[in-house]
């Protein structure tokens, strides 16, 4: 039986583990952490549970696709909740919670711009298409080689996907209100690039979060880490935490082994769903890299950001289970963390609250509550920093919620660039992987085989398709089926 080692147990690993070893491969990952999961680890403290990474579920049947093809049903794995509202965001005089309904989705649009509930049926229709094209590609593009671009079902739906407009102009074409605008535009702005900078190919994201809707695995996106684990370890993966990758070790231009400080592990193929810069520029002997440090730097990333974990021994009102602040000018901000690549002077943020869904993570009568503020990749990071926007935070969440949250708060934690450096090796301490940019979109990712040693191979948010949960579950699955094709 051909052994291989996977690097990393975040999503795109145990994917990748997981249809390994159904194809009768000998796996086994090797975790640097304490836990599984990576960017989705949880924790606990003083009764209150913690995701620390992924909260928006979005692209359910991705998710489905995964469990179905290990003969599994979601509800047999954890409970999923359609939230509603699917969200609400805060603008400086106006908030709006996007109802579960989509009828009642179509009346807010209407409430807001004239014939708005046409206009969304169409932009929807549209992005439908986008959504249903760009899933067949993504399952069916290793992105090695430049014929995947011309396959015929690429071809004949070309001028459907509008790659060479931009989302901004996409939407604009369809409204003119702002709060509109700034609904449709919020995904890739939290999990990207600014929508200027961003193909309208990207509208499918809109699909998924507004006309699909946005769910809440119960117990949190650990609980599907939980439920990989198991089929991992039902298909006789071993899952090794506490074992951190050091080198990489070629013989005879193959990788024969890798070093863990605790011993080495020789393999018959190697697949890296670690961070890929970090893998090649620490673990791979120069001559052996598919890509330079002044590629990597030239590299578009999408932003970090600094996070707060707090437990709140009280209630907290107005808040939903997501409630975006876009109370300050988005367009400053937005040049802030992409094109000036500075501290915001105001910067929006992004609250969860899953206690207010699920009571149990958190003591009785208390809330569980996880900040976010999207940042540039590769700023100084402090102690100091963080507090300075830990209290600007505050001072808004507080006057919009009318209480004195930092009075309950009975826990605090905060996490930033330097987390992210230190616990995922991440590069500049980055959160999400590449920015969707047009020249960092498909084939033009960094590839998924090493091409100096053949059995090596990567996977996750920094190749194809790119950065989020539903992509690293797709990378996980086109780099096991291609092992599997050419590794025998």
């Amino acid at each position: 039986m051909k052994k291989v080692i996977v690097i990393g147990s975040g999503f795109s690993g145990l994917s990748t583990a997981a249809f390994l070893a159904k194809s009768g491969y000998n796996v086994t990952i090797l975790e640097k952490n304490n836990t599984i999961g990576g960017r989705a680890r949880l924790f606990k403290e003083k009764g209150y549970s913690f995701d620390m990474g992924p909260s928006w579920y979005w692209m359910p049947e991705i998710f489905e696709n995964f469990f179905n093809d290990f003969d599994c049903e979601i509800e047999t794995c954890y409970n999923l909740k359609k939230l509603d509202p699917g969200f609400k965001i805060v603008f400086k005089n106006e908030e709006i919670a996007l109802p579960e309904n989509w009828d009642d989705i179509c009346s807010l649009f209407e409430k807001y711009e004239k014939d708005g509930a046409k206009k969304l049926k169409n932009f929807m229709k549209d992005a439908k298409q986008k959504y249903d094209i760009g899933l067949e590609f993504l399952y069916n593009s290793p992105g090695i080689s430049i014929s995947d671009l011309f396959a015929p079902s690429v071809l004949k739906n070309i001028n459907k996907l509008h790659i060479l407009s931009s989302y901004r102009k996409h939407i604009k074409k369809y409204f003119t209100s702002p709060y509109l605008i700034n609904i449709l535009e919020f995904p890739v702005l939290f999990l990207g690039t600014s929508a200027k900078s961003t193909p309208a190919l990207y509208s499918l994201m809109a699909y998924s979060g507004i006309k699909q809707g946005t769910y809440y695995p119960m117990g949190g996106f650990n609980s599907v880490i939980k439920s990989m684990e198991k089929i991992c370890l039902q298909h006789g993966v071993k899952i090794l935490t506490d074992h951190e990758a050091i080198k990489i070790n070629i013989v005879n231009s193959k990788a024969y082994s890798i070093s863990t400080k605790e011993k080495e592990f020789k393999t018959d193929a190697l697949v890296a769903s670690a961070d890929y810069a970090h893998v090649e520029e620490k673990l791979l002997d120069k001559k052996y890299r598919n890509y330079s440090s002044e590629y990597w730097n030239k590299k578009s990333f999408s932003p970090s950001c600094l996070l707060f974990y707090i437990g709140v021994s009280k209630k907290i009102p107005n808040l939903e289970h997501h409630t975006l602040f876009f109370d300050e000018d988005i367009e400053k901000f937005s040049n802030d963390i992409y094109q000036d690549q500075i501290w915001p002077d105001k910067p929006l943020f992004y609250t969860c609250c899953p206690s207010k869904t699920e009571p149990e993570l958190a003591p009785k009568g208390k809330e569980n509550l996880f900040i976010l503020m999207p940042i540039s990749s590769g700023l100084e990071d402090s102690n100091s920093i963080r507090e300075h926007y830990f209290k600007i935070i505050m001072k808004r969440l507080e006057k919009f919620c009318n209480l004195d949250i930092t009075k309950y708060i009975e826990f605090n934690r905060s996490y930033c660039i330097d987390d992210f450096k230190n616990d995922y090796n991440s590069y500049k301490g980055n959160a999400y992987g590449l920015a969707n940019t047009l020249s960092q979109t498909a084939n033009l990712k960094p590839k998924i085989i090493n091409k100096k040693v053949p059995n090596l191979f990567y996977t996750g948010q920094l190749t194809v398709p790119g950065p989020g949960v539903p992509p690293a579950l797709i990378s996980g699955k086109i780099v096991a089926e291609y092992i599997t094709k050419f590794i025998q």
